[in-house]
């Protein structure tokens, strides 16, 4: 087997194609990393994988043989893999961020690379029918399976609610009014505006709700009070 100059264009074009496919959704979002930081990964994967395989068949080839001493010189094309696996986690922690909500963000979007990666090494080991079956796995994982997620979570009866006051003192008014929604309060995270751009008092409620009380319910229940400034669920 030789490597030529269309097998690596080959390889390479269908990395950044299959890398640019994922990382549209992620920039449509205005994530940290997007279109282009996704191609890169998954092109430089490819062409890692590349580099190796180039490297095993030039070892084995009969022009190099002469200066080989036999079976001593040997080279295993899983290892330039492996390094692509290690490095990457230093690219997607860079996507990850925890907010003054206590919010940790970017999660989606690291193990994205982490798979672009994967997908990337695939392709620059010529196993293009695996790799194009990563692609649509990952993007039906990205796109589609984002709204059963959505979905899943709007039904759930246990929610965390960020809600943010004029005053440390309406935290009584915000507990009062979810118990009067018959919602159960299992805790409270109470700040005194050090973690809230505005500087306001805040805290994190983790509610169970009733079977049938919806979460938009509950929390234009709790916007109704004078002194609550923002409410998000997170």
């Amino acid at each position: 087997m030789a490597l030529t100059i269309w097998d690596v264009l080959l390889r390479l074009g269908i990395a950044s194609l299959c890398g640019g496919l994922i990382g549209i959704e992620r920039g449509r979002k205005h994530r940290a990393a997007g279109f282009r930081t996704h191609m890169l990964v998954c092109m430089g994967a490819a062409l890692t994988m590349v580099l190796g395989t180039y490297i095993a068949v030039m070892l084995a080839s009969e022009l190099w043989a002469p200066f080989l001493s036999g079976d001593n010189m040997r080279t295993d094309v899983s290892r330039f893999g492996a390094q692509v696996i290690n490095g990457i986690g230093f690219v997607g922690a860079g996507t990850i961020i925890i907010t003054g909500r206590q919010q940790v963000k970017g999660m989606t979007t690291a193990a994205g690379l982490w798979a672009s990666a994967c997908m990337g090494l695939a392709i620059g080991a010529g196993f293009y029918s695996a790799a194009l079956v990563g692609c649509v796995f990952i993007i039906l994982t990205i796109v589609v399976f984002s709204k059963l997620e959505t979905f899943i979570l709007s039904h759930s009866r246990n929610v965390n609610l960020y809600v943010e006051f004029e005053h440390s003192d309406d935290i009584s008014a915000v507990v009062e009014k979810i118990k009067s929604q018959e919602v159960r309060i299992f805790d409270v995270e109470l700040s005194k505006g050090k973690t809230s751009e505005s500087g306001c008092p805040n805290a994190i409620f983790s509610l169970q709700l009733p079977k049938k009380k919806s979460h938009t319910a509950v929390m234009t229940a709790i916007a109704e009070i004078e002194n609550v400034r923002i409410i998000e669920e997170i």
